[in-house]
């Protein structure tokens, strides 16, 4: 039952976040923001504090390792994430007692493969949310990527006041995005994502930010659904890293 379990958390939520890219869940009222606060200023705030359109726009590759761990399962093991301009991403996670799970997208096709349902190719709603996840420079495209954003207000999420957008893509749902009033960084994602389980709310908060190669990048980031809680800590960055686009393919099935 161990191994099952596990795997029905991984399958959930593993394959959020990694375009951009627990505790209990926190609510709080909306507040109004002033006139100034705009969906552009909001934005524009938010690729100066990521490092800057040009410091962005150097970066074409990287690749990431750290851990995982499942608290909920008493589980902690390893990740490593590929990612390439424009829009290729590989995440691999190595779990003890239950294997290798892959999510991958190589900009038209996107999989994933474990040791429960084996090779799986994404279709449909699922699809277009592993196309906006997948995208290298998503903060640099948001306007392009969602048709529809719109200042929600001021809340507070783990004592920090934040600016809240609602933004829709051209397929999905809705997602609302969380930015630090002081600093402009992106700390606290919503959305709902559809897999084999049905529909699954997903928070993500993006923590220990930490400057690599001109580029403030999230340490932490907590993926958070109203069963469990799924806590990548990167240990290691590197960009600009030659990647062989195959990396990203859908593999032969066995």
């Amino acid at each position: 039952m161990r191994r099952e379990m596990i795997g029905a958390l991984v399958l959930c939520g593993i394959a959020v976040s990694w375009g951009w890219s627990a505790s209990s869940v926190e609510k709080s009222q909306e507040a109004a923001v002033a006139p100034d606060v705009t969906v552009d200023r909001v934005l524009d705030r938010y690729i100066q504090a990521c490092g800057g359109r040009e410091a962005l726009e150097r970066v074409t590759s990287r690749v990431s390792r750290g851990t995982v761990e499942i608290p909920a399962a008493g589980v902690r093991g390893t990740f490593e994430s590929y990612a390439q301009a424009p829009n290729r991403v590989l995440v691999v996670v190595e779990l003890p007692g239950f294997g290798a799970v892959h999510e991958g997208f190589d900009g038209a096709v996107a999989w994933t493969r474990d040791p429960i349902m084996g090779l799986r190719e994404k279709s449909g709603r699922e699809l277009a949310a592993a196309r906006l996840d997948a995208d290298f420079h998503k903060p640099l495209r948001l306007k392009e990527l969602y048709p529809k954003i719109v200042v929600k207000g001021k809340e507070v999420v783990s004592g920090t006041e934040v600016y809240v957008l609602e933004a829709t893509p051209a397929e999905g749902s809705a997602e609302r995005w969380y930015f630090d009033a002081a600093t402009g960084l992106l700390v606290r994602l919503d959305v709902e994502r559809e897999g084999p389980q049905g529909k699954i709310p997903v928070e993500i908060y993006f923590e220990d930010y930490r400057e690599v190669d001109g580029l403030r990048i999230p340490f932490t980031i907590r993926q958070v659904t109203p069963a469990f809680s799924l806590i990548f800590k990167t240990e290691e960055v590197k960009h600009n890293v030659a990647i062989e686009s195959g990396k990203f393919a859908k593999p032969a099935a066995q």
